[in-house]
């Protein structure tokens, strides 16, 4: 699980989707120009209101989680899915993004052996922060629960 929000702190707009396809302009706001080399995806992006955007194929390695390690695992992006909410660690996450996060999680456990869930905090400690304090996982794991 990660945070994202293009420019920071900003919410809607097509920036994320420019990033995760390579076509983000960094002239386009003054804080793109620190991305203009940056080469990343994900598989799923959850917009602030419950929409779901897939960039990459579940069978496919998408390049999220940067340096990394999991339970003594190094190169998380080999073995995992990577999930982006739009969002910041400081502040909540919307209402409408946990229903739609839990329906997501119930049908990538039916198509694959997913196992636990993790935070990008976790699985890259002192260099990510995401997606954050703010995000509640007792919700989440209590919507997962719900069905």
């Amino acid at each position: 699980m990660h945070s994202i929000s293009l420019p920071p702190g900003e919410f809607g707009g097509d920036a994320i989707e420019r990033l995760f396809t390579n076509q983000l302009d960094p002239a386009a706001h003054p804080a793109f120009a620190e991305l203009r080399s940056v080469r990343v995806s994900a598989h799923f992006l959850l917009r602030r209101d419950g929409e779901l955007v897939q960039f990459v194929p579940i069978h496919l390695r998408a390049w999220h989680a940067g340096a990394s390690r999991w339970r003594g695992r190094a190169r998380c992006n080999d073995f995992s899915i990577g999930v982006e909410l739009e969002g910041t660690p400081e502040r909540a996450f919307a209402d409408a993004q946990y229903e739609p996060l839990a329906r997501l999680v119930r049908e990538l456990r039916a198509a694959l052996p997913l196992r636990e869930i993790a935070a990008h905090s976790d699985v890259a400690p002192g260099r990510k922060i995401d997606p954050g304090r703010r995000f509640d996982w007792p919700r989440l794991f209590s919507a997962l629960a719900a069905r």
